[in-house]
């Protein structure tokens, strides 16, 4: 009767204050108006017209085609209706939720194939708006008819490359991941190189209405701040980075904004900057209102292997001696989660600060210690063995043991060495990346998809040679390697690229990015570098000084360069490691134990030979709803999206998509229908072309 008596109150209160319950609850059931589904970033929906019983009869009740390639990892936005997402050149539309129909669409004058993950919407009265990240610009677009709107920033838009230390004319920032919105704020990360030069990752506050620069808060300390005496003298001035790529969680009841932040720059090699170097790879609670620092986590001192936070945080709620306690759960690529409390930052499960060996690199020194979670249990392997190699078949065991005898393999924090190759198990990819994780408030259980994928990784002495040669290394050898032959199928060789591209083929993607590929401005702008550039990749050759154009000897050079990620694959393309190579994981954060795992994904060639359910590598989150639902789409091999039931983690429906789906998916409701939808873009997986599609699913009528 109690609970009756609050909501009549409640409804009464509703109506005095013209009907703004209603607005919230409607908010919630039908919309899904923030990327993460809140500004929590839980991925969650009261929903529950598709549930577990009739979820296998799910159909796909629109498709819009885009007719791009190039890709997507959006996650669009529902309000009142209407969906908002990017084309793969950034191109910014909206469909009508139920149909698919398109209302309208913004062309902006500099396309970009970076990917982008997602819009924020902001809304006062009859004032709405849509913030768009594209290329190194944010615009302010009318909701209703996609036109911009002109009194935001300058003519409309923003410039992030702006109001950092270094000349905007000299840097390649852009934003791959949405802001968020607190109050009048739009808060903004970016997204940037991190090998040198590169300017420092600033998180910053923008007003909504005019795009003036509100608020600044320092990711590299400056003289003064708090820890500044973690880095070098001065080297706030030369280092970079440490910048917030993958997007942020705002408590709007507390007006806290949760910032996880990536590595300094150079990321492999830290010699000029011997410290802690805070606030890279750390989750930083700042003041929404100014920036201030309210209290912060470093989750590796002085990184040195491209440990970033991968994903925005999760705001939970959990139980601690019957109380409710407000938390933020924070996963790693290690495969790994921190959960603090969101208020204070006090651990609410141990963690230790473990000893690890010293780096062997000449001028590098590296932290002592680092901070494990003790509780939950890792979601990824931590240590692979040679018992923990494949037995696909006795032929590639056999290579692989010999392959391995030739690593180094001794578990996290292994610094990476000049003589040999050092395993990096799970590798940059995760463990958890940067779709993030759903939480069910009603159970306390968070749910994470993880990658079990391995790397090895090595340092080679930084030479001097043609400014061509330069620049790739700055630029392209860290994904590419310093031999230019990539990865393959990951990342693919640039041998011969001469070939596969045209001039003005190469300057489009160096100008607009491609995929995972960010855009190189700094080349873009300067025809000289960007030849110099395209002639290296031709021939691969290396000059000494003065057989050719050298790089400005201004510039600081590492002294020892990375030589690019090598996964640990096998001849075929499939992991050296035995399987799962991918895995969905349920955690109670209440107790930290696993309530179930099981592999997520598969190779279709290997599953038509018997070996199904082996996981594979997947890239984009999960969304839970009170149906009893989870979806998620992510897996590349095999571009399925499914369902399973949250509970016990069993399969209930899938389908296979046109394109692989890396991205997060949403659910809405229009007219009493409950929807499903999901972008197809297929940029991961390299044995077909690329697109760029949206698809709403629904129950039969």
């Amino acid at each position: 009767m109690k609970r009756r008596a609050c909501w009549v109150l409640a409804a009464l209160l509703a109506v005095a204050l013209g009907g703004g319950l209603h607005a919230a609850v409607k908010a919630e059931n039908a919309d899904w108006p923030v990327t993460g589904g809140s500004s929590a970033n839980i991925h969650y929906s009261t929903l529950k017209q598709i549930n577990t019983s009739n979820v296998s009869t799910l159909q796909e009740v629109w498709r819009f085609d885009t007719k791009e390639g190039g890709g997507l990892e959006t996650t669009p936005l529902v309000i009142d209706g209407v969906l908002y997402a990017y084309t793969p050149t950034q191109k910014v539309f909206a469909l009508d939720g139920a149909s698919g129909k398109q209302l309208w669409e913004f062309t902006p004058e500099k396309p970009s194939r970076k990917v982008q993950r997602g819009l924020v919407y902001w809304q006062s009265g009859s004032d709405k708006r849509i913030f768009a990240n594209i290329s190194s610009y944010v615009y302010a677009l009318d909701a209703a008819t996609g036109k911009v709107i002109s009194t935001f920033g300058d003519n409309g838009r923003i410039d992030v490359r702006e109001n950092l230390r270094d000349d905007a004319k000299t840097v390649s920032v852009g934003i791959s991941s949405p802001g968020v919105i607190y109050k009048d704020l739009l808060i903004l990360g970016d997204a940037m190189e991190e090998s040198l030069p590169v300017p420092p990752g600033d998180v910053r506050a923008y007003d909504v209405h005019t795009g003036k620069l509100r608020w600044t808060f320092h990711t590299i300390p400056r003289p003064g701040e708090f820890g500044y005496e973690t880095w070098p003298k001065d080297a706030w001035k030369y280092s970079g980075a440490a910048n917030n790529w993958t997007g942020m969680a705002v408590d709007t009841e507390h007006g806290i904004v949760y910032v996880p932040t990536g590595s300094a720059a150079t990321d492999w090699y830290g010699a000029d900057r011997i410290g802690d170097d805070l606030f890279a790879n750390s989750l930083v609670a700042l003041n929404a209102e100014t920036g201030k620092r309210i209290w912060h986590f470093q989750a590796v001192h002085h990184d040195l292997w491209d440990r970033d936070f991968p994903a925005p945080p999760t705001l939970v709620t959990v139980l601690r001696d019957g109380k409710q306690v407000p938390a933020v759960a924070q996963t790693t690529k290690q495969g790994t989660m921190f959960l603090f409390n969101r208020l204070n930052g006090t651990p609410l499960f141990p963690i230790e600060n473990r000893k690890f060996p010293s780096s062997t690199v000449p001028g590098e020194v590296t932290a002592t210690e680092q901070p494990v979670p003790t509780k939950p249990a890792p979601f990824s392997r931590q240590l692979i063995t040679e018992n923990d190699l494949t037995d696909r078949t006795p032929e590639v065991h056999q290579w692989a043991v010999q392959r391995f005898h030739e690593i180094r393999s001794e578990g996290q924090f292994i610094p990476v060495s000049v003589d040999k190759e050092t395993m990096m198990f799970p590798g940059t990819y995760g463990g958890a990346e940067w779709g993030g994780s759903a939480f069910d408030q009603a159970t306390y259980i968070l749910y994470v998809n993880a990658d079990d994928y391995g790397l090895t990784e090595s340092l080679v002495k930084h030479q001097e040679g043609s400014l061509g040669r330069t620049y790739y290394m700055e630029h392209c050898s860290v994904c590419h390697g310093a031999d230019r032959k990539g990865s393959p199928p990951d990342i693919p060789s640039l041998i011969g690229v001469e070939s596969r591209l045209t001039r003005d083929q190469f300057g489009d993607t160096i100008q607009m990015g491609r995929g995972r590929m960010p855009a190189f401005s700094k080349l873009a702008n300067h025809g000289v570098e960007m030849e110099a550039l395209r002639k290296y990749l031709a021939n691969g050759e290396i000059e000494t000084p003065g057989g050719g154009a050298s790089a400005p000897s201004t510039e600081k050079k590492p002294d020892f360069d990375f030589t690019g990620y090598k996964f640990f694959n096998d001849p075929e393309g499939y992991p050296a490691t035995r399987p799962p190579w991918g895995t969905l994981n349920a955690i109670n954060l209440n107790t930290g134990e696993y309530m179930w795992k099981v592999p997520l994904g598969e190779y279709p060639a290997l599953a038509a030979k018997g070996m199904k359910d082996t996981g594979t590598q997947n890239l984009g989150g999960p969304i839970v709803t009170d149906g009893g639902l989870l979806f998620i789409g992510a897996t590349i091999a095999d571009r399925k999206f499914r369902a399973y039931d949250k509970a016990t983690g069993k399969l209930l429906w899938e389908t296979t998509l046109p394109l692989s789906a890396n991205c997060t998916p949403i659910t809405y409701e229009i007219n009493g229908r409950q929807y499903v939808a999901i972008c197809a873009g297929g940029q991961r997986d390299l044995s077909r072309p690329s697109g760029g599609m949206y698809l709403g699913f629904a129950l039969p009528q």
